[in-house]
């Protein structure tokens, strides 16, 4: 059984530290570190549930790369080997994205924080993750010109004062996603942000990939 990457730079299925059998779990690293970045003195760092650290997947001998101006930083992204998902059924993988806030903020309400609002801007900054994750089939925080969530965040005319991300590819439905990021003590932080507000979330398919599926989720609360 292989594990599926929830995380920047994690590994694949049903898992995400490393390749092997297990149950879900979520987080490069699965202590609880993030890492922050800050744009502006008002601005609070930036929650990326696990710190990218594996090394740089090595160049495949007649790879086929989206583009060769590839900006990523070294060391934060991870790729998925080659059939490690192929015998998961993705037929049925879609985003409700009403159904995955109200997920979301119910397992908010039983930890007595307040619900987050859906957000188009926090939304439109997921979908061009996803996008640009599945282009190079990927997992990471870090675009491929890049950019990091609050990059990302600021682009879509969203200002911030708190932003977060989580990352998760390979999963089959929202339920997988949400399990493992809860059992990801850097994921799990992030969904329980006491001073978020508003959350865009985005799926992105593509059949051709390793990963198949990579979804993202941008919490956020503007200034």
């Amino acid at each position: 059984m292989y594990r599926v990457a929830l995380c920047a730079t994690a590994a694949v299925a049903l898992g995400a530290c490393s390749l092997g059998s297990g149950s879900i779990s979520s987080g490069f690293n699965e202590s609880d570190t993030t890492a922050s970045i800050t744009s502006s003195p008002q601005a609070e760092s930036v929650a990326l549930g696990g710190e990218p650290k594996a090394p740089r997947a090595p160049a495949v001998a007649g790879q086929q790369y989206a583009k060769l101006d590839d900006q990523a930083p070294n060391g934060s992204y991870e790729k998925a080997p080659t059939g490690a998902l192929a015998d998961r059924d993705y037929s049925h993988t879609a985003l409700d994205a009403e159904r995955a806030r109200d997920i979301i903020n119910q397992y908010r309400k039983d930890k007595g924080l307040k619900p987050l609002k859906l957000n188009a801007e926090l939304s439109e900054a997921a979908k061009a993750h996803s996008r640009d994750l599945a282009k190079w089939d990927r997992i990471s925080h870090y675009g491929s010109d890049g950019s990091n969530p609050w990059d990302r965040v600021k682009r879509v005319g969203f200002k911030a004062r708190l932003a977060a991300e989580n990352v998760g590819t390979g999963q089959v439905d929202f339920n997988e996603v949400m399990r493992g990021w809860k059992e990801s003590p850097g994921h799990n932080k992030n969904l329980l942000l006491g001073d978020a507000t508003h959350m865009g979330i985005a799926l992105v398919q593509d059949p051709r990939t390793e990963f198949k599926s990579f979804w993202t989720l941008v919490i956020g609360t503007p200034m």
